[in-house]
């Protein structure tokens, strides 16, 4: 039986009342308790959609010209070091580590011509909305606009996924990545803490909730955490301690002791399925982590990336999937000849592929917007060791899926992959596409209990138009 650690006294699920055992897992929202936040949280769903989004964010820079723009017919200090893949699509080539995502690119729109207008690591905020009035991250401001949880399943609706949330025990090393995921992790605090990105991996006020402030020391196996939730799950259901529930107490103890934790367990997921999602055989991460500035790269995106898929069918609304060691400089720090591509693109091209086939045949194609991003981009000339240095004015960007228009090439790039030939766009275009696709704008403009700053950057008006 699950023991539960209150004021420092371990108590029993026998004999405690259904309003006590809710009162542990209440969230500090101005002092509403669990069931009353999620019963508050009806108010917002005429506002939202029934749509998620999962941003597969390449941290650390990648080259515009390995991934989906690769200028075969450039000058050889310029095209693409990895060679360059035929698409579906005709004339369309993409770069030479993707060629599961270049026989799917009917299913796929890859933008040309956005540049994320900052040439810096800790330029995260900037590409995932953080230059927009409300200064968070996009999955904050859905947070914050459609509350910190899913009113049914409970479900936290701002996560992100390190390699660390799908291996507990991992230990990366740290860099400069490391730093700009813990700023990107407080980004948006200003808007609430409750609104912030729940990290599965560790820390965040909602993970304490969730886990039932059960001390940290006990935390440690998180196996064992899950057998002890199933375990004081039978026994109330056995009870009938929640028999006569009403619908919000019901769903915030599903939230403690249901839909969250089993979504979270990877050990839950049809073995096959989790055989087709399978990275770790692409590459030796010992081999990869002896670069510097490859320190926190894994070979775990594609159990990140069913992890995410998981939670936006358990009605998480922003999941953002973190893959770092994508700053390919080719310096003492990194491989020469941007030897990384040939690590991490084809486990981006092998999880990703995997992940838009599942959501397809889970029929959550229409449902669920996927972006790849990062940063910045790369410089056009490679350098003399063969890597490429940060680049502004040029970002790769590739969306699947949300019911938007796929199937296309937006926008076009110079004849050196430096700048844009056609229409620039900026992150404030991505934002807006992407609250688009969350929200009915229209909607949001009107509600007066939001504050006016997230009101604003919900409904600028700027999207990138060929996707609608």
């Amino acid at each position: 039986m699950l023991r539960i650690s209150v004021d420092g006294q371990a108590r029993t699920c026998r004999g405690r009342s259904r309003r006590e055992f809710l009162q542990v897992g209440s969230l500090a929202l101005g002092g509403l308790t669990l069931s009353r936040m999620l019963q508050a949280q009806e108010s917002s769903r005429g506002m939202v959609k029934d749509k998620a989004v999962v941003l597969l964010f390449l941290q650390g820079g990648p080259s515009q010209i390995e991934t989906f723009d690769p200028k075969m017919t450039a000058p050889a200090e310029i095209r693409s070091i990895t060679g360059a893949v035929q698409t579906r699509l005709p004339g369309v080539n993409f770069g030479g580590t993707f060629p599961r995502l270049a026989a799917m690119a009917d299913r796929l729109a890859v933008v040309r011509s956005f540049a994320s207008g900052n040439a810096d690591h800790q330029n995260y905020l900037t590409v995932a909305g953080g230059d927009s009035p409300a200064r968070a991250p996009m999955g904050t401001l859905y947070s914050r606009i459609a509350g910190p949880n899913h009113p049914q399943s409970g479900m936290p609706n701002n996560v992100i996924l390190p390699a660390e949330a799908v291996s507990p025990g991992l230990r990366l090393q740290q860099n400069f990545e490391t730093q700009s995921l813990q700023k990107l992790i407080t980004a948006g605090q200003h808007l609430g803490a409750n609104f912030s990105f729940f990290d599965p991996s560790g820390g965040g006020e909602l993970r304490q909730n969730l886990e039932l402030r059960i001390p940290r020391a006990r935390l440690a196996d998180r196996r064992a955490l899950l057998q002890r939730l199933d375990t004081f799950r039978r026994e109330s259901d056995r009870t009938g301690a929640f028999d006569h529930a009403n619908a919000y107490d019901q769903q915030a103890y599903d939230l403690l002791l249901r839909g969250v934790s089993q979504a979270f367990d990877l050990a839950r997921e049809d073995p096959r399925v989790l055989g087709r999602y399978d990275t770790s055989g692409l590459f030796n991460m010992t081999e990869v982590n002896r670069w510097g500035d490859m320190r926190r790269s894994s070979n775990l995106l594609g159990k990140q990336m069913l992890l995410a898929r998981r939670l936006v069918e358990a009605g998480c609304g922003f999941v953002t999937v973190m893959d770092a060691g994508w700053d390919m400089h080719s310096n003492n720090n990194s491989p020469r000849d941007m030897g990384g591509m040939h690590w991490l693109g084809p486990q981006v091209d092998h999880a990703v592929s995997a992940f838009l086939n599942d959501i397809e045949a889970r029929g959550l194609s229409d449902k669920v917007l996927l972006i790849v991003t990062g940063e910045m981009g790369r410089t056009p000339r490679i350098g003399r060791n063969g890597g490429r240095d940060h680049w502004a004015s040029l970002t790769p960007l590739l969306l699947a899926g949300g019911g938007l228009r796929m199937g296309q090439v937006i926008g076009q790039s110079d004849r050196q992959a430096g700048t844009p030939a056609t229409e620039r766009y900026t992150p404030r275009h991505l934002l807006g596409t992407v609250m688009e696709t969350l929200f009915n704008v229209g909607e949001v403009r009107l509600a007066s209990d939001l504050p006016r700053d997230v009101v604003n950057g919900a409904s600028a008006g700027l999207t990138i138009r060929e996707l609608f």
